[in-house]
């Protein structure tokens, strides 16, 4: 095996887990926020929250400890706008407009449908042919996570809430395409920084999070007072998910990152199966499978093109204590 052969093994594995540990921190947002919500907080304000606390908490760490990682060209701020715009904020907004009105298996089946879009972008725009077990792989998987979001149950449809399901897996899809592009000239903190910035500007006009009423903060839940809570979700399931993600898609294609990231329903249902005592059916944890077979299927079909190594920025030469964000194919 070449020295190449093996730094491209290294990279797939690498990023193959960084995605996992983002699924599985992105994972943590539903169980953590339901608690929330219970108590008395709208969706539109936990999401405002989460976001807008997420973002201050990153721009200062980054501020502190990498402060040249905020440093970006001009050319940068289109793709940053828009990765805060779509990726942030609307797939945010749009998920939760979905979820008001249809079923919360069909709003999430919708949106995660993004990796068929990712897919169709990279074959059709990028003209990259894609191995036919990719297809098979992805269409695998989207058929898992029907049968772990149980989109018979209670199924009714709604122009509107379809529509913005809808909206939800194309601000997903740029969540993986934009990110990927934007880390060709940027560091993955520094897009996710400058992008989650941008989500909290757009999502403050929509619901402000100085509005919320201070009595549902301090409130009781199984797992803590509310206001923990929200912290927990923006640290864990926002700024360290984000940041894991966005290091994900400098080790693989963003065709690849985008299925991989399917298994983030299963942790979730998981998750709360284990801390709400949720219960998980038979034809959910067969779907789990499916779900899982499927994305191996793609991980591994998608051989020649994963550990595609993006330029490093020139100050992009020192990796933070989690390992996760160094230069890859580095040590």
């Amino acid at each position: 095996m070449t020295t190449k052969t093996k730094t491209l093994v290294a990279n797939r594995a690498r990023g193959t887990a960084l995605v996992l540990a983002a699924s599985a921190f992105f994972a943590t947002s539903g169980p953590l926020a339901k608690p929330a919500m219970t108590a008395g907080l709208t969706p539109q304000q936990v999401v405002s929250v989460r976001i807008s606390l997420a973002a201050v908490l990153l721009a200062v760490g980054v501020a502190v400890l990498r402060p040249r990682f905020l440093r970006v060209g001009k050319r940068d701020w289109r793709v940053i706008i828009g990765f805060g715009l779509l990726g942030v904020a609307g797939a945010q907004t749009m998920y939760f407009a979905a979820v008001s009105r249809l079923p919360v298996g069909i709003a999430m089946l919708l949106e995660f449908t993004a990796p068929l879009l990712v897919a169709l972008w990279v074959r059709f725009v990028r003209k990259t042919i894609l191995p036919a077990k990719a297809w098979a792989g992805t269409a695998v998987a989207v058929f898992g996570l029907a049968m772990v979001a149980q989109v018979w149950d209670g199924l009714r449809l709604d122009a509107i809430g379809v529509l913005a399901g809808v909206a939800s897996a194309i601000c997903a899809a740029c969540y993986f395409l934009v990110g990927e592009h934007g880390l060709a000239t940027m560091h993955p903190l520094t897009i996710a920084t400058y992008g989650l910035l941008v989500g909290a500007v757009i999502l403050c006009a929509v619901a402000p999070p100085w509005t919320l009423p201070v009595e549902v903060l301090a409130a009781p839940t199984p797992l803590g007072p509310v206001w923990t809570l929200l912290v927990a979700v923006a640290v864990l399931s926002t700024v360290v998910a984000y940041s894991v993600g966005m290091s994900a898609l400098r080790l693989l294609p963003s065709n690849v990152v985008s299925v991989l990231s399917l298994a983030e329903p299963v942790i979730a249902t998981t998750v709360a199966w284990a801390l709400l005592d949720e219960q998980l059916s038979v034809i959910q944890i067969m779907g789990g499978i499916a779900l899982l077979a499927g994305a191996f299927v793609v991980q591994r079909a998608s051989h020649p093109l994963a550990g595609q190594e993006l330029p490093p920025r020139p100050d992009d030469t020192s990796g933070l204590a989690t390992g996760s964000l160094t230069t890859p194919g580095k040590t």
